[in-house]
């Protein structure tokens, strides 16, 4: 399968205190890849209004939810038929004569991107399933969120639940998500875990197994889905923070990228991919980003490269 890039350095879904370290993330990784199959969208570094909502930045992060999906709808992929802008020459990623990606990897930014690509993808694969490799659940409200960020919210606006402002007409539903890799989750987040139940494969499961090989677990809580396509969400803070440094919220005890590489390939092995995702790359330096970037760049490899 071969794959095109979608760089969307957008900072206004966060709350860290690096958030602005997200656009140097985004761009230490486009510079890594091949600039012909690479699009990057120019986002205004203006915090926009909340308007009311509870959702910090709102109105900046619906106008960039926006640009992400106009760029996704004009980027020529295998099986699709040309529109009118990819049909004329100026569509996003488009070059005459080129063969067309099977999919599209978004590279971020934090982990509010996720909203046009996971929502595109939901509305447009009947059949996809959603595996979402994080520290974090990303289930928050706007009602349960101390600071307002959006990356918190992200997937649970995904499945329906957030302002109107932000949900999709087409949601997930709890029954074709999977948690893999989640170790911090708020009360509030695991209640809606359990009420909805929300497939979860903790790190040892996805690390190691006596009876399975690495990999299995995953591939047997997405088969249970039914699904056969699948979006693959990757915040790097999936793993743990002696494998990569240069993420906003680290937690201990995560997977190693071997694992990570290893669980990316069973999944696609097993289905097909449609989509993928990766965030939260806000490293602190540029010597810290060349330190962090073999990590990153294994990950890709392990999305793109041929089986």
């Amino acid at each position: 399968m071969s794959a095109t890039f979608l760089v969307v350095p957008q900072w206004q879904g966060s709350g860290s205190s690096r958030a602005m370290q997200l656009i140097d993330g985004a761009d230490a990784i486009a510079g890594d890849l091949p600039p012909r199959v690479t699009n990057r969208l120019e986002i205004a570094l203006g915090a926009g209004e909340s308007l009311a909502t509870g959702v910090a930045r709102v109105s900046a992060l619906r106008s960039i939810r926006d640009s992400v999906l106009r760029a996704l709808a004009s980027t020529p992929l295998a099986g699709s038929a040309p529109t009118d802008s990819t049909a004329s020459g100026d569509g996003v990623g488009d070059d005459s004569g080129a063969p067309r990606a099977d999919f599209v990897v978004t590279i971020g930014g934090d982990c509010g991107v996720e909203l046009a690509p996971v929502s595109e993808a939901v509305r447009d694969h009947p059949e996809l399933a959603v595996v979402w490799l994080d520290a974090h659940a990303d289930l928050l409200q706007p009602e349960d969120s101390g600071d307002g960020a959006f990356s918190s919210m992200v997937l649970r606006t995904v499945l329906g639940d957030g302002t109107e402002l932000l949900v999709p007409e087409r949601a997930l539903t709890p029954d074709r998500l999977v948690l893999a890799g989640v170790r911090s989750l708020d009360d509030v987040e695991q209640q809606f875990v359990e009420e909805n139940g929300i497939t979860e494969l903790s790190v040892d499961a996805l690390q190691q197994s006596e009876e399975l090989e690495r990999g299995d677990a995953l591939v047997t809580a997405v088969s249970a889905t039914g699904a056969t396509k699948v979006y693959l969400h990757i915040d790097l803070d999936v793993l743990d923070p002696a494998e990569i440094s240069g993420v906003s919220y680290p937690e201990p005890f995560g997977l190693s990228v071997a694992a990570l590489v290893e669980n990316i390939v069973a999944v696609r092995r097993r289905f097909t991919v449609v989509g993928a995702g990766i965030t939260q790359f806000a490293p602190a330096s540029p010597d810290a980003a060349t330190d962090d970037l073999s990590a990153v760049l294994r990950v890709i490899s392990a999305l793109t490269r041929p089986l």
